[in-house]
C-alpha cells in the first residue's frame, strides 16, 4: 500500500512540517519505497515534483522539505509499487487538464477490473490502475459537463458517484484537486486534522521535528491536512469514516 497526504488552507501555507515527516516513511520509517511525488497549486498553475526512487534517499524531496512553497491547496503521494512498474511515469500524482484547468490525483489501494472501463477523452501515460481510474473519472466528468458546471454541489454529487463506482472494484483511497477544491474518498484509511486558533506545538512521529504553530500562523489561520497515518504524536488526528467521501476549500470541509 502508498500513503496519502493532502492539505487545504485558507491562506497560502507551506508542507514543509509533515511533508518532512512523510518522506521518512519512503524507506526509512515504512517501506514505501518505490516513488514520490508532490502537487502545489498557487494561483492558477500547479508545480509537481516526481522521483521514482525512495523519498528517504531523495535530494530532491529534501530539497522540497526545506524550500517554502506556499500553496492553498498540496496533495503528496509515496509509492509502494503493486500495479505498474517502478518508473517516472507511473508515479503519483498524476496530472490532467479539464476545463482549462489542472487536476491532480493520487490514490492508494487496487481496482480489480478498472481497465475495463471505457475511457473518454483521456489516455494514461503509464501502466498503474490508479492513472486509468483517474482519466476515466474525468473522461466521465468531462462528457456529463462539456462546461465547467455552474453549480459546484452538482459537480460534488458527481464525483461521489464516480468514487463510489470506483470503490466497488476494491481499495479506494483517493485525494483530487483542482484550484477550487480538495476531493477525498476513504476506502479503508483516512485521517484528517485541522489546525486553527488556538494553536499548538506539533511534534512529528516519524523524525525529531516540533513546530510551534503559535509562532508561525495568524489568529485567522485555518489548515486541514488529510494522511493515511496521522504524521504527528501529541495531536487530535480524526479517522475519516469507510466509504466517506468529503470536499475541503479554504481549510474547511464543504461537503
Amino acid at each position: 500500500m502508498c500513503e496519502l497526504l493532502g492539505m487545504s488552507a485558507n491562506v497560502p501555507t507551506d508542507i514543509q512540517f509533515s511533508f518532512s515527516g512523510l518522506i521518512k516513511r519512503g524507506g526509512e520509517t515504512g517501506v514505501h519505497s518505490d516513488g514520490w511525488g508532490i502537487a502545489f497549486f498557487e494561483g492558477k498553475g500547479c508545480r509537481v515534483f516526481h522521483e521514482p526512487t525512495a523519498s528517504s534517499k531523495s535530494k530532491l524531496a529534501e530539497f522540497i522539505g526545506q524550500y517554502q512553497i506556499k500553496s492553498t491547496q498540496v496533495i503528496c503521494h509515496i509509492r509502494k509499487a503493486n500495479r505498474g512498474r517502478v518508473s517516472l511515469e507511473n508515479t503519483h500524482p498524476f496530472t490532467r487538464e479539464l476545463w482549462g484547468q489542472v487536476w491532480t490525483f493520487a490514490h492508494n489501494g487496487q481496482l480489480k477490473g478498472v481497465k475495463n472501463k471505457v475511457l473518454k477523452g483521456y489516455t494514461p501515460i503509464g501502466t498503474t490502475d490508479s492513472e486509468y481510474a483517474f482519466c476515466w473519472l474525468l473522461g466521465e466528468l468531462r462528457e456529463q459537463f462539456p462546461t465547467k458546471p455552474r453549480s459546484k454541489i452538482k459537480l460534488m454529487k458527481r464525483i461521489e458517484t464516480l468514487s463510489r463506482e470506483l470503490a466497488e472494484l476494491g481499495v479506494f483511497n483517493m485525494l483530487m484537486a483542482h484550484v477550487d477544491n480538495l476531493y477525498t474518498y476513504c476506502s479503508t484509511k483516512l485521517w484528517h486534522l485541522t489546525r486553527q486558533a488556538p494553536f499548538e506545538e506539533a511534534q512529528l512521529s516519524d523524525i525529531d521535528i516540533s513546530v510551534d504553530f503559535k509562532k508561525e500562523t495568524s489568529i485567522t489561520d485555518i489548515v486541514t491536512i488529510i494522511a493515511t497515518e496521522p504524521l504527528t504524536s501529541n495531536e487530535k488526528w480524526q479517522p475519516m469514516s469507510k466509504a466517506d467521501f468529503a470536499v475541503f476549500h479554504l481549510g474547511k470541509q464543504v461537503y
